[in-house]
């Protein structure tokens, strides 16, 4: 880490210590502003983060995040706060899947070169799958503004089935039947358009927190920065162009000529706190689950199913995760029920016979994203407001990614480049 701040340095006040607070800070700090982070919970990390369960008695994470080797914005996060270590990183792209439908199983294995080989090899493309069917990436792409993703595509083909319906609700966490076509296709693009050398899967050893969270807080420590939990943002106060204190209740914060705001909080706070922004209004829930049980051996670190409840199943040592993206359809049902769902999925894809339901824990995040719909996209401010030292970051804002760590980071960064300027 380096940037430590001198006695001159300008300030700079991080509210939030999601990931997009956290790179903004570990930025800020890098470039030799002072830090103060807040944040209104008693951990940072915000939806992406580890905590010990003491039901199932294990550490488990709050949510299942995959970050790859072509993530830019999330590679060079984790070197700038030191944290390559924390994470497995394959050596190669290969994502299972399952259809629990037919029990069939294949893996896509994108060749490493961005020339797209794999797509001519049947045994590497999603099953069933033609060359044909991976054109509708650029279709979806050149989409027009207002298209949702089955105005673009085939809903009766596999590969709707197969990849293109999964990815929408992993990566958008929205229903193809409202998702913005031009944002999937944009995504495709970013990431398996790239070659499979920018699809190596990194897992964390341990936890999101121990990988994502824990390291950039050290950062942030050794610059001489601050990190202030409990500390819940009540408001902002404005003089002219400028924002000149923070309101935390029963402490006030009020800023020098030099500092600086970097607003991370979640959309529905920031309108609440930033007179006259347009920010995301509609969002989409989440359900993961928990199951205390050991991986049989020689199990995928990840597995995608198709037909079921769950979308993926995670597999770590004593624990296996899965996750229903989209979820607004089982959100509400009780969580024995939605359990019992899951561990159904879990046993057919991993063939684990006639196993018992094992001690679970149902996790449901009602707004885990923004909906990913043409009109929520128009809503998605920049970095910039017209005070002309606050900035905001969020995975709710523009950063051209859906509501994922990539889009948390890149966000972060370009609220720290925009103050840098």
């Amino acid at each position: 880490m380096t940037g430590t701040a001198g006695a001159n340095a300008r300030t700079a006040h991080v509210v939030g210590a999601g990931l997009a607070g956290l790179a903004a800070a570990v930025r800020l700090a890098r470039g030799g502003r002072r830090v103060h982070l807040y944040e209104a919970a008693q951990q940072a990390g915000g939806r992406c983060r580890s905590y010990l369960d003491a039901e199932l008695g294990c550490r488990v994470d709050n949510g299942n995040h995959l970050v790859v080797s072509g993530n830019l914005a999330a590679m060079a996060y984790i070197s700038e706060t030191g944290a390559q270590a924390t994470f497995a990183t394959a050596d190669r792209a290969v994502y299972p899947f399952v259809d629990l439908a037919t029990a069939e199983r294949w893996s896509v294995r994108p060749t490493e070169g961005r020339v797209p080989w794999w797509l001519f090899v049947p045994a590497r493309r999603v099953k069933g799958t033609s060359l044909l069917d991976y054109l509708d990436a650029e279709r979806l792409a050149r989409a027009p503004e207002e298209a949702v993703v089955t105005d673009i595509l085939d809903t009766r083909k596999i590969a709707y089935r197969r990849l293109w319906a999964p990815l929408c609700a992993a990566a958008l966490n929205t229903e193809p039947e409202r998702a913005s076509a031009r944002l999937l296709g944009r995504l495709f693009r970013d990431t398996f358009g790239q070659g499979g050398a920018a699809l190596h899967p990194l897992l964390p050893l341990e936890g999101l927190s121990e990988s994502l969270v824990d390291p950039a807080l050290r950062c942030l420590d050794a610059s001489g920065g601050s990190i202030l939990f409990g500390h819940r943002l009540r408001g902002l106060e404005f003089d002219g162009a400028r924002v000149t204190a923070l309101d935390f209740g029963k402490a006030q914060v009020a800023l020098a000529p030099g500092d600086s705001v970097v607003l991370a909080v979640t959309a529905p706070v920031a309108s609440d706190l930033v007179p006259g922004i347009t920010v995301p209004d509609a969002f989409r829930g989440i359900v993961n689950a928990h199951f205390r049980f050991d991986p049989p051996p020689g199990a995928a670190p990840f597995t995608g199913i198709i037909g079921g409840m769950a979308e993926w199943v995670f597999a770590k040592p004593g624990i296996l995760s899965t996750t229903s993206s989209a979820a607004e359809a089982i959100i509400d049902r009780p969580a024995e029920e939605i359990a019992a769902a899951l561990w159904g999925d879990v046993v057919q894809s991993l063939d684990l016979g006639s196993a018992p339901l094992p001690p679970w824990r149902v996790v449901k995040e009602k707004r885990a994203t923004f909906a990913a719909t043409p009109a929520q996209l128009r809503r998605r401010p920049g970095a910039q407001t017209r005070w002309e030292n606050l900035l905001l970051a969020g995975d709710w804002t523009d950063t051209g990614w859906p509501s994922t760590i990539e889009g948390a980071i890149q966000s972060g960064f370009t609220a720290a480049a925009a103050l840098a300027r």
